[in-house]
């Protein structure tokens, strides 16, 4: 997110440092669900585990991503043609709680990675930690990622985590 309160990927620093955090995140959840925007774009990293970039951080990313089972949410995508990924049968509610029921005994976290499926799971009480990457760029316009929350929401900061870029991830919990 830029510091305007933008989500958009292209006005990041993806510097080897984030790179590396992400990977770290993805490593350690046990799920991550899509909305199919962000799908499509994170399809990118199956071009580049076919074709290695040399950039260490990216490359390890791309295994990453490619690791992590994917649960997308989409009423057009078809066949979401990514070994790892499956489309979502249920509503973002259901599917949500009976993951957190069920889990896949490790502990380990589900992640969401769809700033769409972010806000509603917020409005649901879903969400038990929310990780925001702040980048010290303006980008003057773009998609809020809080646009449709339309009530006040009270977070608590966990911990924060500083990049040489400037970048910083801030942790919260709802109140």
């Amino acid at each position: 997110m830029t510091l305007d309160g933008f989500c958009d990927h292209t006005a990041g620093i993806p510097d080897e440092e984030l790179h590396q955090h992400y990977t770290d995140l993805l490593q350690n959840g046990s799920i991550i669900l899509y909305g199919r925007k962000t799908y499509e774009l994170m399809k990118y990293w199956q071009a580049v585990l076919k074709n290695p970039t040399g950039n260490k951080g990216m490359d390890e990313f791309a295994i990453a991503i490619d690791n992590i089972p994917k649960i997308v949410f989409s009423r057009t995508l078809k066949n979401p043609e990514w070994e790892s990924a499956k489309l979502a049968t249920k509503s973002l509610e259901e599917e949500a709680i009976q993951l957190k029921q069920s889990g896949d005994g490790s502990g380990k976290p589900i992640l969401v990675g769809s700033p769409g499926l972010i806000v509603s799971l917020l409005k649901l009480s879903l969400i038990d930690e929310l990780q925001v990457c702040i980048h010290p760029v303006i980008a003057g316009g773009g998609l809020p990622l809080f646009k449709d929350i339309n009530e006040s929401l009270h977070l608590k900061l966990l911990t924060t985590k500083t990049f040489s870029s400037g970048a910083q991830v801030l942790s919260y919990a709802p109140h």
